[in-house]
């Protein structure tokens, strides 16, 4: 195996594009014959995770043996009267492909053993080499990998996919984050897995594809998951014929956009300072996850559903943000935004209320006497 720099702009600059980030100071890993197909462990929970491994899977060229390490099933609802299962598991099974299940309490996992053949029993001394076919893979995992468990597998073959132009929205949340930005491009990476003291999503990049980015978090998480697995498959290909290429990712500047955990703040609205723009894109990143939210007049919490930008409500006047008036011309419930743009909202629904369509929910609002000259102030 040795180290060679490249530099190769013609590829780099294609329009739809296989990357591999202009750098002069890039290496690849060669080898003087093709290696043999990997056993692979992937990690992985969701379904960001499934289309990931659908597509690894069906590659069945680039190993001999696959196996899934996914969460384990959970006890959710009332008396813990619904279980939640990993939509990995459940893939895995159909495929029948051995699945093996880590502990809940992180601090459990951190004590995790991978099954055979990947666990190393020499693993206190970190010189005995891990075996060249043992590759790991992640996507959309969610937990940190401690550095023992690294080691069991080769430098250079402990790989990511990460759904964003790194080092742009490093993070838990980049699909949430670019979306939530507007962002008109957006894309995937593989990426070398590394020790959480040397950088979380920092690894050195194998390939990057940019892709025009979609309305939503669930259509453009498919479309990104289907073009990593796709990647993932040519970076392995590759690495088998001894002529795949990794190169360190760009410095990271006060500019850089980090992608942190979506959080329950990010789903309240403040129409002081958010336009109906903010707002749409908002609920296009994160409503899947978490309903955005407002404050009633009497304190209560209210879900917006069904959202997008309405042209200025004329009937009005002068309106404040935060002003909701319903409309019988767009059958929507209209509020006043940052910048003087208006919300249409379609569907709504009250704390400890169910869903309803915005003419329903208006004239039960109109009942409990909330309205001022036909508005109502959100808070």
């Amino acid at each position: 195996m040795h180290i060679q720099t490249f530099y190769n702009p013609a590829r780099i600059n294609s329009t739809r594009r296989r990357l591999f980030i202009n750098c002069l100071n890039a290496h690849f890993y060669s080898s003087n014959a093709a290696k043999q197909p990997f056993d692979i462990l992937f990690f992985g929970r969701d379904e960001f995770s499934c289309n990931v491994f659908k597509q690894l899977h069906d590659a069945q060229d680039v190993w001999q043996s696959i196996s899934i390490a996914t969460n384990a099933d959970v006890k959710t609802g009332r008396r813990g009267s619904h279980l939640s299962i990993s939509p990995l598991k459940l893939l895995g099974e159909s495929l029948e492909v051995p699945v093996h299940t880590i502990p809940r309490r992180k601090v459990d996992f951190r004590g995790w053993m991978p099954p055979p053949p990947f666990t190393n029993t020499n693993e206190a001394y970190v010189s005995v080499p891990a075996s060249e076919t043992h590759l790991l893979v992640t996507a959309s995992f969610g937990r940190i990998l401690r550095p023992s468990l690294l080691r069991l597998f080769p430098p250079g073959q402990r790989l990511n996919v990460h759904p964003s132009l790194l080092p742009a929205y490093r993070g838990p949340a980049p699909i949430q984050r670019a979306l939530m930005r507007g962002e008109n491009v957006t894309g995937v990476c593989i990426i070398d897995m590394m020790e959480k003291k040397e950088g979380i999503d920092a690894g050195s990049i194998w390939g990057c594809e940019s892709m025009a980015k979609s309305a939503t978090f669930p259509s453009i998480s498919v479309e990104l998951a289907r073009t990593g697995g796709d990647l993932l498959v040519t970076v392995l290909r590759d690495m088998l014929l001894g002529k795949a290429r990794s190169i360190p990712q760009p410095p990271v500047s006060s500019t850089t956009l980090h992608a942190s955990a979506i959080s329950a703040s990010d789903a309240q609205i403040d129409f002081t300072s958010q336009t109906a723009l903010d707002i749409v894109r908002l609920s296009r990143a994160i409503s899947h996850q978490r309903p955005i939210t407002t404050t009633m007049p009497d304190g209560r919490t209210l879900q917006l559903h069904h959202l997008s930008v309405s042209r200025r409500h004329d009937d009005s006047g002068p309106v404040k943000p935060g002003w909701a008036v319903y409309s019988p011309h767009t059958h929507t419930v209209l509020i006043n935004c940052a910048d003087g743009e208006w919300l249409s909202v379609l569907k709504l629904k009250t704390q400890d209320r169910a869903l309803l369509a915005a003419k329903e929910w208006w004239n039960g609002v109109k009942g409990l006497g909330l309205l001022h000259e036909g508005m109502l102030k959100l808070l």
